[in-house]
């Protein structure tokens, strides 16, 4: 009988797992008392396996407070010019993946469909950049492409109150009550059934979904962040 090939791994050192899981429990203090934060799904995080989490994007805090909040030790992106100095041994110590925004992001790509395809959990953010008013904007299909070569999963998030505390150019985050819903995952099998504009469009309504329920959560009306008429997920 022949034993069964384990699937590939990102192996990620104990010393940086225990940092991670340190600044989790740090930040996550921090913040559950400066924005009020409150998650709702936690445990809907897929545990292990290629995942692709997609949430909507307010503010620079999104990253940092999606993941502390996850049980699931998630990869990140960082334009390639943080990695330098203090600063850019911080944010090597979690494993984040370098971006060249100014030239091809052809290589940020492959290196996150690479850490995909060895079981890692990645947070992506379809919109393609920060909301510049609070509200949300159309998905963008670059995520296909993690998805489908990746055979990765798809866990919805919404965040509500991030673009409040910390919207665009702001330079410090202030005290506003901060809500993150995480959605049901939807596994890969399901997803290759259905076409790329399907599955654009499921990304859309789940993202929306997520939101509107973190606005609850937050006691925020949802209906004047939700995007203009007009605008739909960009087609493959």
């Amino acid at each position: 009988m022949e034993a069964t090939e384990k699937p590939p791994v990102h192996h990620r050192s104990l010393a940086k797992r225990l940092w991670y899981r340190l600044t989790q429990f740090v930040i996550g203090s921090f913040a559950r008392v400066w924005f009020r934060l409150v998650t709702e799904g936690r445990e809907n995080a897929p545990k292990s396996g290629p995942a692709v989490f997609v949430c909507n994007h307010g503010s620079h805090l999104d990253p940092l407070l999606v993941g502390v909040f996850c049980p699931r030790i998630i990869c990140y992106f960082a334009r390639e010019t943080l990695f330098r100095g203090l600063f850019g041994m911080l944010i090597r110590s979690y494993d984040a993946i370098p971006v060249d925004q100014e030239g091809s992001a052809l290589a940020g790509l492959r290196a996150t469909l690479a850490r995909v395809k060895l079981g890692d959990a990645v947070l992506v953010f379809p919109e393609g950049s920060r909301t510049m008013d609070g509200h949300l904007q159309p998905m963008q299909p670059g995520v296909l492409t993690l998805l489908r070569r990746g055979k990765a999963s798809l866990m919805p998030i919404g965040i509500n109150g991030a673009y409040e505390a910390m919207p665009y150019k702001a330079p410090f985050p202030k005290p506003k009550k901060i809500a993150i819903v995480y959605g049901e995952t939807i596994p890969n099998e399901r997803l290759a059934e259905m076409s790329n504009d399907e599955v654009m469009l499921l990304i859309d309504e789940q993202i929306r979904a997520c939101f509107e329920r973190a606005a609850e959560l937050a006691g925020r009306d949802p209906s004047h962040a939700l995007s203009r008429p007009g605008m739909e997920p960009t087609k493959a």
